[in-house]
């Protein structure tokens, strides 16, 4: 848990991470932002034009709210195109995610509670 007044400007983030994708052999580069509340978890993803997150299952109930760029985020036979201000749920199955431009993401996951004194 971190604390509650933290306030994260993030345009300033998405062109410092979008730097840093454009930079990475991968293409991609993001940031878990610091949240004050239980079982929420934020990453903001910069892609690099043509970058992808390969096919991969979701931790638990999440959207993607594009925040700028375009994206496909693909489950199966399903395909949605996003852009900057959109936002979808991510499927409950494995997806995946392309940048068809330079882009930022952020990637909202709802993650389970874990009992008192778990690790």
């Amino acid at each position: 848990m971190s604390d509650p007044g933290v306030v994260v400007d993030l345009s300033a983030l998405a062109e410092e991470l979008l730097g840093k994708a454009t930079g990475e052999r991968s293409g991609r580069a993001g940031r878990t932002l610091p949240h004050p509340v239980d079982g929420l978890r934020q990453t903001v993803i910069a892609l690099r034009e043509g970058a992808e997150l390969a096919q991969h299952e979701s931790p638990g109930p999440a959207s993607l709210l594009v925040l700028r760029g375009r994206v496909r985020l693909v489950a199966g036979e399903h395909t949605d195109e996003l852009s900057g201000n959109q936002v979808a749920p991510i499927p409950d199955r494995r997806h995946s995610l392309h940048a068809a431009e330079n882009s930022v993401v952020l990637l909202s996951v709802a993650v389970p509670q874990r009992a008192p004194g778990a690790r």
